[in-house]
């Protein structure tokens, strides 16, 4: 799909020529191609007005038009559009629009005017010149543009130099830059962390003296920065930015509190709480689900608020409990589906039982293994592992005991239904479900296997 994209882009690119206006690659696409990395989208900047963009291309979605944004999707031959209504980021009304990765976004030559709400411009100015489109945007190494057709570079702001010299760099005054969207400023810190890149020192005093007003921009864009941040394969890096830059203690005083809170060190020789969910971040899998990633991050949240020092050693009595409570809260502020949210929870609530894996019941084991995405629970415990003492012996036979297990003995059909309990005389009530969880437990620890060693189970076990 991503050659199938960039033959597009460069298409459009030549239609737009064709038709007397310039046209160029921009942005992250541009950046990208120079690194020899595979962009995820292509974006081009034009001298067309949105007006002029639909007319050369009928089929597009104008999702940002009063920002002079049209979104041109792939033709029907080259990808299946599945057209899905969403809200675009720029504050527009929902538009019908096809998803990401089978459009191309064209966007006209601009300035922009104003910046009160710390997030979108008041007005832009159309504009002839690639020059004063490049000098709005964000960061050199973000602010070059390419022609697809000649693969010749333009640029005006010193991307090259600095993508050479692994900078990020703010384009003119920094300070103005995030001032005019604050979103900018953890744009600039995950950019550093996945490209191993340093910040430029003036755009870094712009970060640190603007964090407290990172609370303008919505929690929705905040959420999706962080989960990038979680999932691109550098998050330690990048929570070490937030948290030297102060936006972390803005956005997530929960993980800033965890910070010198000491943990016993003979469970946990890496040190305290923050610098074991760091280390934890860095055995994640990659490519990692955003609902692992934000269990992870979240996994020991209620730390901080239980910590004692008792006789024997340092404790976190329902640690747990309390970090369920807290990362729902998060989960909720920060506006996660409840779905994320739901299996973000059972991470965190479940993360120490693993570890007692050992010691379960045949039935509590199997029930515990089918419980859903297990994968993520599995993954999170090597991880948690890995970032303290080191032993997998839990993992190990787990993963033993996943190979063993056939689906069938894991879920195997019911061998009593509420139906037969009836048939049988029992009363409908609260009991039935007590009688159907232990029929089924004694089915999963192998001691029955047939309808009628169960209703005999019941009957012995629960007599009318």
């Amino acid at each position: 799909m991503a050659a199938v994209l960039k033959d597009f882009a460069s298409s459009i690119v030549r239609t737009l020529r064709e038709h007397d206006h310039k046209a160029y690659l921009v942005g992250g696409c541009v950046r990208d191609l120079l690194l020899g990395r595979e962009p995820a989208d292509y974006d081009v900047a034009t001298s067309a007005t949105p007006l002029q963009v639909m007319e050369i291309f009928p089929e597009t979605f104008a999702v940002g038009a009063q920002f002079g944004v049209v979104l041109v999707p792939l033709p029907a031959k080259d990808v299946a559009r599945n057209v899905a209504t969403k809200n675009s980021d720029r504050g527009d009304v929902a538009a019908c629009a096809p998803p990401e990765a089978s459009v191309v976004e064209v966007a006209t030559f601009r300035s922009d005017i104003g910046y009160s709400d710390g997030r979108h411009p008041d007005e832009v100015r159309f504009s002839e010149d690639p020059r004063e489109d490049v000098a709005r945007r964000d960061f050199t190494i973000n602010g070059m543009l390419l022609d697809p057709l000649t693969d010749e570079v333009l640029d005006f702001v010193g991307g090259r130099k600095d993508l050479e010299s692994k900078i990020i760099r703010a384009i003119g005054d920094p300070e103005r830059r995030a001032a005019e969207d604050k979103l900018r400023m953890l744009r600039a810190l995950r950019f550093a962390a996945r490209f191993g890149y340093s910040i430029e020192p003036s755009t870094w005093a712009a970060i640190q003296k603007l964090a407290p007003e990172i609370h303008i921009v919505s929690r929705e864009r905040v959420r999706d920065e962080l989960t990038k941040m979680l999932t691109e394969g550098h998050a330690r890096n990048a929570f070490l930015l937030l948290d030297a830059s102060g936006l972390l203690r803005e956005i997530l005083p929960e993980i800033s509190a965890m910070k010198g809170v000491a943990q016993p060190p003979q469970f946990h020789p890496e040190g305290d709480v923050f610098v074991h969910t760091l280390l934890l971040l860095e055995h994640l899998p990659q490519p990692c689900p955003p609902t692992l990633a934000w269990g992870a991050l979240l996994h020991d949240v209620g730390k901080p608020a239980t910590f004692r020092v008792a006789p024997d050693r340092i404790r976190f009595d329902g640690h747990v409990d309390v970090g369920v409570k807290m990362a729902e809260e998060i989960c909720r502020r920060l506006r996660l589906s409840g779905d994320d949210t739901q299996q973000i929870s059972a991470l965190v609530d479940h993360h120490m039982r693993l570890g007692q894996a050992t010691r379960m019941s045949e039935s509590t084991l199997k029930k515990f293994l089918r419980m859903p995405h297990f994968e993520e629970h599995l993954a999170l415990h090597r991880a948690d592992c890995l970032a303290s003492h080191g032993g997998l012996d839990s993992y190990e036979f787990v993963q033993k005991k996943l190979s063993e297990i056939p689906p069938e003995k894991m879920r195997p059909p019911r061998l009593v239904s509420g139906e037969d309990l009836i048939s049988a005389g029992y009363s409908p009530g609260p009991e039935f479900r007590k009688i159907l969880d232990a029929v089924e437990n004694a089915q999963l620890e192998g001691d029955l296997s047939s309808r009628q060693a169960a209703m005999e189970f019941v009957r012995r076990e629960f007599p009318l």
